[in-house]
């Protein structure tokens, strides 16, 4: 009989290396993890977002029709879509069916150890829905990643000016008024919520129990050794790495003096409990963190 596999439940948080990871361990042998990697279905759960979900999830179906029309339906992109469809199926009952979304993320496995459900969103939800993850299996494992607050906004803020710039040229002043929003502190598209480490940490240590809970800085998940650490909490084994390689890291544009200064002002309660929970910062939490304090 197959055991049961570990569920590893990625919470975030946004912008800090979530699919990084999502693509490693979707190519190691001893994970099985379906081709969607944010699944959504807490918050949807917990907000009643099916309806959004749905939109999201049909407008891929039909964006990976038309590119199979277009370029001859590949294994690859047949895969895709069967796994939108299935998980759209699910998503269409509008309820919370726990035995579906388990069954969806084990499809296929075969003898493979872990599934995964990679959604930094559900960093945002209440403790009481986190403690309903934490208890919907018999092996559920949770992963919170964090990068240097300062890094990590401005990286949000200029995929979100990405989005909403009608031209190249145009992200720049985007990015820079969409700053200046932040901070003001207006929490505009979640740039706050999604990096409020003390927030999530809270709810994430009121609701797992310490030995299912892994605390992970995106500077250390990036080496050997801090990988190796990772492996070794999600019951699974060390693989080659190409540390080098970065993912959806936004449009090259440096942030001005002005809000780098401003930023390490507003975001300094971050840096104050992170610092209490990992007593050797990276240098760019540290960097950072010193000349807010000046």
């Amino acid at each position: 009989m197959t055991q049961e596999p570990t569920i590893m439940l990625c919470v975030g948080a946004a912008k800090a290396g979530t699919t990084w990871l999502y693509n490693h361990l979707a190519g190691h042998p001893d994970c099985h993890l379906r081709s969607i990697k944010e699944l959504h279905y807490f918050d949807a759960v917990e907000n009643n977002g099916y309806g959004h979900q749905l939109r999201v999830q049909q407008a891929a179906a039909e964006k990976l029709s038309r590119r199979m029309v277009k370029s001859g339906a590949t294994d690859r992109l047949a895969e895709k879509l069967r796994d939108v469809l299935d998980w759209i199926r699910i998503l269409k009952q509008r309820r919370d069916d726990r035995a579906a979304y388990l069954a969806y993320l084990a499809e296929g496995r075969g003898t493979r150890r872990l599934v995964a459900d990679i959604t930094p969103a559900y960093a945002l939800l209440p403790e009481a829905r986190l403690r309903d993850m934490a208890c919907m299996a018999g092996d559920v494992r949770f992963v919170y990643l964090l990068r240097d607050p300062v890094s990590r906004l401005w990286s949000q803020v200029r995929m979100m000016a990405e989005r909403a710039a009608k031209a190249a040229d145009a992200v720049p002043d985007a990015a820079f008024a969409l700053m200046e929003r932040v901070l003001r502190g207006e929490d505009a598209g979640g740039a706050l919520s999604r990096g409020d480490y003390v927030g999530a940490i809270t709810r994430l240590r009121a609701a797992v129990a310490p030995q299912r809970l892994m605390l992970l800085t995106q500077d250390d998940m990036l080496t050997a050794p801090g990988l190796a650490r990772l492996c070794a909490f999600l019951g699974i084994g060390v693989r080659a790495a190409d540390f080098g390689h970065r993912v959806h890291e936004g449009a090259a544009l440096a942030m001005t003096a002005d809000h780098r200064a401003r930023a390490q002002v507003l975001l300094m309660p971050q840096y104050e409990f992170v610092a209490r929970q990992f007593p050797a910062l990276p240098e760019a939490w540290r960097r950072n963190m010193g000349e807010g304090l000046l």
